[in-house]
């Protein structure tokens, strides 16, 4: 086979091999999509009566959490993510996740409009029919869930595109899917490369509804695609460059306040959208606040990911460090202060290791304060006022989330509103839990949100009847 028959996951932790699987041609995207439709079509899932179709995915967040223990390693393993991190966060919230909307579900209504004495208009929500999910890396099993849990429960048939670098918790999602009881072709993984059977999913004319977690770049590809094949819904969650907000009285929260600034900042090593990657603090508070919070830091246990005292791992692949370590010299280079521990001795040559960072007095336009980094790198600028502060957190294309930090309702309140961001979270680092909508301002979000029973939006359609009567 050629590379681009098969896909090689690595383990970003050693730089070796964890398995080779096969990668899904257009032509398989293309047929994936016909069987979805021809099951679609049966109604065998879609004319399912709701409260079957949850019961059916209540027994799937059943297995899942039977196998939690095995989902949680093979993200960790994938993704290099902690596995700590794997079973205390991203397992349990993609169980959550799949139970919630199977709740959900018979709680989605139609509505009924003002039509008068003479008529009757009533509104219905249907699904799409056959829907496209694209994953991220970062979070393999929970945006699997966030996407399956609604467009599943709605009654769609859905086909999932991985990550090419961690694509096996969602094949074991739908194994179990299929032990839960999900009817053949309802749902679909087809691990593959983004340039084939990811493109191949958004040019497809079968697919009505596509959600895509991503890059920016990779996401405007997305739309084009829709455009240029059936118009299909699109719903794009996207990067972000997240602010974190410390007003003059923030230290007064103490050591709550640093441990969800590093919580904001290196979960996940920093690879994730909404972390808080641009710490701006008040100047009264500044010097302490990057004494802790460098300190903090410089604490995290960096190693191996299997090793369940691991705060920190590796970088997804050798190309993502490249990246940081390219933007940190750069800021250094152009007169930015570096701050950091380095790594502890014995980590593998070829793995993605890189180390906490924070940076001071980067200069303006450097790719550090402006560019979405992808790794464990936290600038700190200083305001002087209210208003300064919410002009900074601005100064970004991006526009996913941002938190603040002040006892000051009234404060809170003015800059929770002047933000330019899709979630807010005030005192706390947070993207609220799962009956919150999540979804991005400006060029972090477009079509539509996760999470809530705003969800059901993408993978649903309205239909009115309008009705006569004599």
């Amino acid at each position: 086979m050629t590379r681009n028959e098969t896909l090689t996951v690595v383990d970003p932790a050693t730089g070796e091999p964890l398995t080779t699987l096969p990668a899904a041609s257009a032509d398989d995207v293309t047929k994936a999509a016909e069987q979805a439709q021809l099951a679609y079509d049966s109604g065998v899932w879609s004319r399912l009566p709701v409260r079957e179709r949850s019961a059916v995915l209540l027994r799937l967040a059943d297995l899942m959490e039977r196998d939690g223990e095995l989902l949680a390693r093979l993200d960790s393993e994938d993704a290099g993510k902690p596995i700590t991190e794997c079973r205390t966060g991203d397992v349990p919230g993609a169980v959550e996740a799949i139970r919630w909307f199977a709740e959900a579900a018979d709680k989605v209504f139609g509505r009924l409009a003002p039509g008068g004495s003479d008529a009757l208009g009533l509104v219905s929500r249907e699904p799409v029919g056959v829907g496209a999910a694209i994953l991220p890396w970062n979070y393999p099993l929970a945006m699997a869930s966030w996407k399956v849990g609604p467009a599943l429960a709605a009654g769609n048939c859905l086909l999932v595109k991985p990550a090419e670098a961690t694509p096996r918790s969602a094949l074991h999602l739908a194994a179990l899917a299929t032990e839960a009881g999900l009817p053949d072709g309802v749902l679909t993984v087809l691990p593959g490369y983004g340039a084939e059977a990811g493109a191949a999913l958004a040019h497809d004319p079968l697919v009505r509804a596509l959600s895509f977690t991503g890059s920016t770049a990779t996401g405007r590809r997305v739309l084009r695609a829709a455009a240029d094949s059936n118009f299909k819904r699109v719903s794009l969650e996207m990067g972000g460059k997240s602010p974190q907000v410390l007003m003059a009285d923030a230290l007064s929260y103490g050591d709550e306040l640093i441990g969800d600034m590093i919580e904001a900042a290196f979960l996940t090593m920093g690879q994730n959208c909404t972390a808080g990657s641009r710490v701006l603090v008040h100047r009264s508070i500044a010097e302490e606040v990057v004494e802790r919070f460098t300190a903090a830091a410089r604490n995290l246990v960096v190693g191996d990911p299997a090793d369940p005292r691991t705060q920190q791992g590796p970088l997804i692949d050798r190309a993502a460090f490249d990246r940081v370590a390219g933007a940190v010299d750069a800021a250094r280079a152009a007169g930015a202060q570096i701050h950091t521990a380095g790594l502890p001795h014995g980590l593998p040559a070829r793995g993605a290791y890189y180390p906490p960072t924070v940076i001071t007095r980067a200069p303006a336009e450097s790719a550090v304060l402006t560019r979405e980094l992808f790794g464990p790198v936290v600038t700190v600028e200083t305001f002087g006022s209210e208003e300064e502060a919410v002009l900074m957190a601005n100064a970004t294309e991006y526009g996913l989330a941002a938190s603040v930090w002040t006892r000051d309702l009234d404060t809170a309140l003015r800059l929770a509103r002047g933000i330019e961001a899709g979630v807010v979270s005030v005192n706390s680092y947070s993207e609220g839990d799962i009956t919150t909508p999540f979804g991005g301002w400006k060029q972090s979000g477009f079509g539509g949100a996760e999470k809530s029973t705003n969800a059901f939006d993408q993978w649903t359609r309205e239909k009115t009847v309008w009705i006569r009567t004599r």
